[in-house]
Parts: structure tokens; sequence; C-alpha cells
């Protein structure tokens, strides 16, 4: 197929996500306050979104607390900076087996799971203009942790995301994920044109080779807006490839910790690096409202 660049690229900037970075890098943020600030120096830096989870203050943890969740918003919202709110509804699907000869005796401490309208309750009282929606079950690198996002759970909860107003970024992790996104729009479960991310490189998801990059690109459908990450040290090689290829990039201490060999990042950093190579690629990085008025989303208040 003939290259198609995109000319007008918004950064989605995912501020730190639910995995164990927090003690690998003093950069990760924990608290609503870091979360917040560290996502209004990305918005001041240039991306035009921030995907917020939230964790525990104390530990780290990831949490489903919607107290924090509010206090992450709340102190964005309040900022003298315009942004892209999007928060996770990922939560919520954490899955961990026993051993392999009791595989039914769950690991308690890291089972998380919740039904649709709790895993979206966050969601109704924050209002934020996107929220994720994880479209598929997979194994993930951990020996017995499988994601689970079954048909039944994602078309309730698409279903609520709809009526609430707030556009669902579907989480495409494999070839199967996108099949299935575009069976949840022919069935009125999601708007069209629909929002894609394409999470590349996640064990044992999509590789991030460029064949099956492409295989993910050439299966969206034309009218609909996508972004694409991947993970460590080719998070920066996916934000070229992303934009050459047509789409929005995602960069952020969620995916990387590090803005060189040995050098720890911010996300601040990170959204500065992506502009540069966006910007020497010949596109343009464009603001919030051009997002919103781009995607149709609708900036309100929480409930």
């Amino acid at each position: 197929m003939p290259l198609t660049m995109n000319r007008d690229v918004f950064i989605t900037c995912a501020v730190t996500g639910s995995g164990g970075t927090q003690d690998r890098s003093p950069h990760v943020p924990r608290s609503p306050e870091q979360i917040a600030d560290s996502a209004i120096a990305a918005a001041k830096a240039g991306a035009a979104v921030v995907h917020c989870h939230v964790r525990d203050p104390k530990t780290g943890a990831p949490s489903r607390d919607k107290g924090l969740f509010r206090e992450v918003t709340d102190r964005i919202r309040d900022a003298e900076v315009d942004v892209v709110l999007n928060l996770t509804a990922g939560m919520g699907g954490d899955l961990v087996f026993g051993d392999v000869e009791n595989p039914l005796d769950l690991n308690s401490a890291g089972t998380d799971m919740a039904g649709a309208t709790e895993r979206v309750a966050h969601v109704a009282e924050c209002r934020p203009e996107i929220c994720t929606l994880d479209c598929g079950t997979m194994n993930f690198a951990e020996a017995d942790y499988v994601m689970t996002n079954t048909p039944g759970m994602l078309t309730a909860m698409g279903a609520m995301m709809t009526e609430l107003g707030v556009k669902p970024e579907i989480e495409a992790f494999d070839t199967g994920h996108l099949w299935y996104a575009k069976q949840l729009v022919k069935d009125g479960v999601l708007e069209n044109p629909a929002l894609v991310q394409l999470c590349m490189g996640v064990p044992w998801g999509a590789p991030n080779d460029l064949n099956t990059f492409m295989a993910m690109v050439n299966n969206i459908p034309e009218d609909w807006a996508w972004s694409a990450f991947s993970l460590g040290r080719d998070q920066m090689a996916y934000v070229a490839a992303s934009v050459l290829a047509g789409g929005n990039v995602r960069v952020g201490l969620e995916d990387n910790l590090m803005l060189d060999r040995g050098v720890l990042a911010t996300n601040e950093q990170l959204v500065t690096r992506a502009r540069e190579i966006i910007e020497r690629l010949g596109a343009r990085v464009i603001g919030p409202q051009e997002v919103r008025d781009k995607l149709g989303l609708t900036k309100r208040a929480p409930v």
C-alpha cells in the first residue's frame, strides 16, 4: 500500500500505568498529586491527551479507588493547562491462576475481578473525554496471569461508556481484538467512527515487528482514528512508525522508563522527544481542542 503519512498528529502520554515500575524509577508517579503534576508537565510539553491510572500512594500498587481518580482529574482540571483526559477502565479484569496442577486455587493476592458497573464507576463519576476498553482476553508475560475481558463484559462496559458520552479508546493487543472491535461497532455498542490504540510488543500479544504492525494498521477501518505504541527502547521508533503509517502516537512511563541508555526519563522528557521526532518528520503536533474536534469529544465537568 502507498505510504500515507499523518501530517496532524496528537500525542498521548501514558503517565504511570499499573505495572511494577514504581520501584525501577523515582520518576514514576504514585500519589494523586504526583500523577497530576506529571500529567500537567506532559501537557505543557505537547501531549494533547493524558492517559491516567492511579496507584496506592504508599505502596505504588495499582488501584481502582474512585477517590484517587477524582483527585487526579480534579487537580488536572484545576491546572492552567488544557488537556484531554483519558482514564483507564482496564482494572478489574486480572485473573491469576494457581499452579499448573491446581489452577482453580486462584492467587487471591493477584486476582482482581470486578463487574462491569464497578469497572466503569470512576469513569461515570469523573466524566473524562476518553476511557480505555481493552478489547480482548490474553496471556501476559507473567506465568499464570490472564487479562480477562470476555465478549459479554466488553459489550456491557462499551454500552455504559457510550451511554455516558465517554469515547472508548479500543486497546488492541492483537488482531482478534480489532476484529471484535469492529463487531462491537456493527452491533451498535460502540459508535462509529471508533478510536483505536495499537498496543505492540506486549507479551504475549502482537509482536512489534513492522509486518505485524502494518497488518494491524491495514485492519483498521479508514474512517477510524488510531494511535500506536511499543515498549521500552522501541517506544520512540514507534513514534516514527506510527506517524509514517498514518497514525498518532503514545509515549510515557507506563510503557518505557528510559530517555537514553542509562538515563531515566520523566513523562515531560518523553513527550518532548516524541514531539521532536514528529516535527522532524514534517508533521504538526496538534493540541487538545483540535483533538476534541477531530474525535467528536465533549469536555464536561464531573458529577
